[in-house]
């Protein structure tokens, strides 16, 4: 199959990420590698949880005044809106229309970059109030888990904007919709790792 083939909304393939050979290789593959990633991150979770009742040695207070639930909960707010604007971006892909796709994956790009300079925000404030990566196991476990979840959303915007600029005049066809739609894939699944910070790190730090 002519992967560059022009078509038209009616003759677009109703699951054009699989329509290919090299499609439902990448589709596997990228289940295989988030498989991974959740080990990653369960494994960070459990450090966490381990150490997190330990309580940071020297420090002044605790995780209760620490935590700045309501700049953490706009952050998610951003995230999981992203998320949704990534869904629109997959409709408009499976509907042929690239514009609108690259219109709300720019969207998404956007939203994301917002989340990340809120988490440097925080992390700057924290390292101002005392709490740095060598205070304690714990203070070292946090912003390990939440730091490695940073990395992973700014490879996920270097990832999104090499898309959307690359592609910007070679318009959508089967050879880059896998990769468009395992970039969905990976971006649904980093917010989902934050929805378990969200709950299990601040939440849980903050009621005790």
């Amino acid at each position: 199959m002519d992967l560059n083939k022009k078509f038209t909304p009616e003759t677009w393939p109703e699951h054009p990420e699989r329509a290919t050979l090299e499609g439902k290789n990448k589709f596997v593959g990228f289940w295989l590698f988030l498989g991974g990633e959740t080990i990653l991150f369960a494994t960070l979770f459990a450090t966490y949880m381990a150490l997190k009742n330990k309580g940071p040695s020297g420090f002044g207070f605790s995780t209760q005044e620490l935590y700045q639930l309501p700049l953490v909960f706009v952050m998610t707010l951003l995230l999981l809106t992203s998320s949704l604007t990534s869904v629109y971006a997959m409709h408009h892909m499976k509907n042929y229309n690239f514009k609108k796709m690259q219109l709300w994956l720019a969207i998404t790009a956007i939203l994301g970059l917002c989340f990340l300079g809120l988490e440097v925000y925080e992390f700057n404030h924290y390292v101002h109030e005392g709490f740095t990566f060598g205070n304690s196991a714990f203070s070292s476990s946090f912003f390990t888990l939440v730091g490695t979840h940073g990395f992973h959303v700014a490879v996920g915007l270097v990832w999104i904007t090499l898309l959307i600029f690359r592609n910007a005049k070679r318009g959508l066809n089967l050879y880059n919709a896998s990769k468009y739609y395992t970039f969905s894939l990976y971006w649904h699944f980093i917010d989902v790792v934050w929805v378990f910070i969200f709950t299990v790190v601040y939440l849980m730090g903050v009621i005790g």
